[in-house]
């Protein structure tokens, strides 16, 4: 029923949420007049109460023009989210439905609208996606996505001075730095020792780097190894951001923890931020497995890039945690 008043309120602000079809061009300036584009004008839904902004049917532009900022913010975004929309898991059997492809923009379309502080970036479509195939109700769809982002969403935080994965780069640097000191030097000499390569990897949690089936199974197992029985909390919280329900009572067993998680508490390797994802050490073991072909191809950032982008059907999932977490125990034998 939330999910339901939500789209009707963006409905409201603009009729192509609930239509059924997309856009992929801009339909409002940064000074909120309408724009009369015709891209828009042939992939747009027409509106037959004549009020449409995208057909260019809005009279003089001056009386419709929007004048709310946080309304004009959210329009901006939304022939964005048409564009990654349609480049997203295209070679899915499931996406030739055109009802799926518009499914995935309004979810995406009322998440940037409810999540004014983030809004909408590039990557959410490849987070989003597996819900909508995974789930055929939209609402439940919706509401698995607003959770994987409230634990993802830092990652999306990006102001002029930092981006939201800066934390888990200079981690990442570190850990190469300590586990394979040879590649480190490496990269920095070819310029890409701030890590920003590995971008990607972390925005949308190795979902272009793997099979969709393998970074499910991927994803089942980080969160897994991360498990804290007290999560749940995080998730009974209202869109203010008030926690409602606390999960109350000591943990009875340390086993009550996912396998990672534990080994954080043993070793006590939480810092100032919390302890350090596992998806760092899963990047690092990625870095780990290429470290010759880095070494002996790479010569610049274009074939760093270029060797990481290639890892797909050499990634094995499984492996990968596996490794991760031998990783995660030598570089704090060795860092400590």
């Amino acid at each position: 029923m939330q999910y339901a008043r939500w789209k009707e309120e963006c409905k409201e602000m603009d009729s192509h949420v609930g239509s059924g079809k997309i856009i992929t061009a801009p339909i409002i300036t940064e000074d909120g007049f309408p724009i009369k584009d015709p891209l828009v004008l042939l992939e747009a839904t027409s509106d037959t109460q004549g009020t449409s902004i995208a057909t260019g049917n809005s009279g003089n532009g001056i009386e419709n023009r929007v004048l709310d900022k946080q309304i004009i913010d959210w329009k901006l975004t939304l022939h964005q989210i048409g564009l990654d929309v349609l480049r997203t898991d295209r070679t899915m059997v499931f996406y030739e439905n055109k009802d799926n492809i518009s499914k995935l923009w309004d979810i995406l379309a009322v998440y940037a609208w409810i999540d004014k502080e983030v809004g909408y970036c590039q990557g959410m479509s490849d987070l989003c996606s597996p819900m909508i195939v995974l789930l055929h109700n939209e609402a439940d769809a919706f509401w698995c996505f607003e959770r994987l982002m409230r634990r993802l969403r830092g990652n999306f935080r990006c102001t002029q001075q930092s981006v939201g994965v800066e934390n888990q780069l200079q981690h990442l640097a570190s850990i190469i730095q300590v586990l394979d000191p040879k590649l480190h030097g490496h990269l920095e000499r070819l310029g890409g020792g701030d890590y920003l390569f590995a971008f990607r990897m972390f925005m949308v949690l190795f979902r272009r780097e793997l099979s969709f089936g393998d970074s499910l199974y991927l994803w089942e197992m980080m969160w897994a190894l991360e498990y804290d029985p007290g999560i749940c909390s995080t998730y009974e919280e209202d869109n203010t951001g008030a926690v409602v329900h606390k999960i109350e009572g000591k943990v009875k067993s340390i086993r009550q923890f996912g396998k990672y998680e534990r080994e954080n508490m043993k070793k006590r390797a939480n810092d100032g931020d919390g302890p350090v994802p596992i998806s760092v050490f899963l990047v690092a073991s990625v870095l780990k497995e290429n470290s010759t072909k880095l070494l002996q191809e790479a010569r610049g950032i274009d074939d760093i890039i270029r060797i990481l982008n290639n890892v797909n059907g050499n990634l094995d999932a499984k492996r990968a945690c596996v490794v991760a977490l031998k990783l995660h125990r030598k570089y704090h034998k060795k860092s400590w």
